[in-house]
């Protein structure tokens, strides 16, 4: 095999030039996060108003998000990507600033959330509708296993790092280093050279949007995954609300409750590095049973178990969700057209987005209402049933993997 090949896409200059202003960004994300909320507290503000701001950002991204499909497939989506990353690298520039400063108030943080949220909601389907654009339709599942491991590699040590760099130099300079990341991935995308997209007649924004729904409608496969996913996204959040409690209850407090959190990242990452190289034949069918195993970490907080069994529950869950996300996305980009695909993104974004604070919100009270350990039980029938019974589905087990890629030539 040529030395080349064995980059898989990583040979393509293009989606070279990519994955690494995705990797230099994905590496200020992780950072930020933990920042943020420092900030917030730094200027004054409590969790009251960390709550309240970070679901005003969602809300925004959510309101977005089909806006975001309708002019990702309007317009080149390296340019849409272009102009959100300039627009968040600036305004993390700004924030940052401010910090180091000491001029920073509660609400410049609070708008500066909202509008890098609305940003986000332009990014995602822009960049999940490039992908094709970049590699052959052979490469796709390698393409965005790649991606996957952009984002979730940092997850393992940004945060630790996070920490250290708030302590020694304030929350300031993290907002500077992530600005610093977003023009590394500006520049990078910038010189990315694309072949012009087909031109198209362009429609009202409503009737473009219909369009887009109409493409997910149609699919079987599409829409019954879609049911699925949604309730996952719904009941999972029911361990991240009551996991704590009971790991200060049974398991003995929050040291138990960072390692099991810590096998999570470990799952994911190795379920992105095991699916760039394994292309199975039936991709919907392994990804869904893949996100079955959710149930599992849930039914042993249910009784509860020890933290080492629960950690590799948790690292079983998050190994079958990195399954799952790369499958789901390279088979959608392969079978959903091109001119349509950003809009179709959109609407699986934002059923995403919405179910998944709806499950945060009520984990709490119904575990009051039933019980927790009921309640655990429940949000792991949810998982599990559904997400076993569609890999059954004709339509479902009707979608087969892309043939094998041609090696390059000597």
């Amino acid at each position: 095999m040529p030395a080349l090949d064995r980059l898989g896409p990583l040979r393509h200059r293009a989606y070279r030039l990519v994955w690494l202003g995705r990797a230099t960004s994905s590496f200020g994300d992780r950072l930020i996060f933990i920042a943020f909320a420092f900030a917030v507290l730094h200027v004054g503000g409590g969790a009251s108003d960390l709550g309240l701001i970070l679901g005003a950002g969602t809300l925004v991204r959510v309101v977005l998000l089909l806006a975001g499909g309708v002019w990702a497939d309007r317009l080149p989506r390296q340019l849409v990507m272009l102009t959100t990353d300039g627009i968040r690298g600036a305004l993390e520039l700004v924030l940052a600033l401010l910090l180091i400063s000491g001029h920073a108030t509660l609400w410049q943080l609070t708008a500066g959330y909202v509008i890098h949220s609305a940003a986000a909601s332009f990014f995602g389907p822009a960049s999940d509708g490039l992908v094709p654009q970049l590699v052959p339709r052979a490469e796709i599942q390698q393409a965005n296993a790649l991606l996957e491991l952009t984002q979730n590699v940092p997850a393992i040590f940004g945060p630790v790092l996070s920490g250290v760099l708030i302590a020694a130099f304030g929350t300031g300079w993290v907002f500077a280093i992530d600005a610093a990341t977003f023009g590394v991935s500006a520049v990078c995308l910038a010189l990315v050279r694309l072949p012009p997209r087909e031109p198209r007649e362009q429609e009202s924004f409503l009737r473009e949007l219909t369009t887009g729904w109409n493409a997910v409608r149609s699919r079987d496969w599409y829409w019954q995954n879609l049911i699925t996913h949604a309730l996952w996204n719904f009941a999972f959040p029911f361990l991240n609300v009551l996991g704590p409690v009971i790991a200060v209850q049974h398991l003995g407090g929050a040291d138990a409750w960072g390692f099991i959190s810590g096998a999570s990242g470990l799952g994911y990452v190795l379920g992105s590095l095991l699916v760039l190289r394994w292309r199975p034949r039936k991709p919907l069918v392994v990804g869904n049973l893949g996100l079955v195993l959710g149930a599992a970490p849930l039914l042993l907080l249910a009784k509860p178990t020890g933290t080492w069994q629960i950690a590799a529950a948790i690292f079983a869950s998050s190994f079958g969700l990195a399954l799952l996300n790369t499958l789901w996305v390279s088979v959608v980009q392969a079978q959903i057209p091109e001119e349509v695909l950003s809009r179709v993104s959109s609407w699986d974004w934002l059923i995403s987005l919405v179910i998944n604070p709806a499950g945060l919100a009520l984990a709490g009270p119904v575990a009051a209402a039933v019980g927790t350990r009921t309640a655990l039980i429940v949000a792991a029938a949810i998982i599990a049933v559904p997400n076993a019974l569609v890999c059954l589905v004709p339509s479902v087990r009707g979608i087969e993997r892309e043939p094998d890629p041609a090696p390059s030539p000597a």
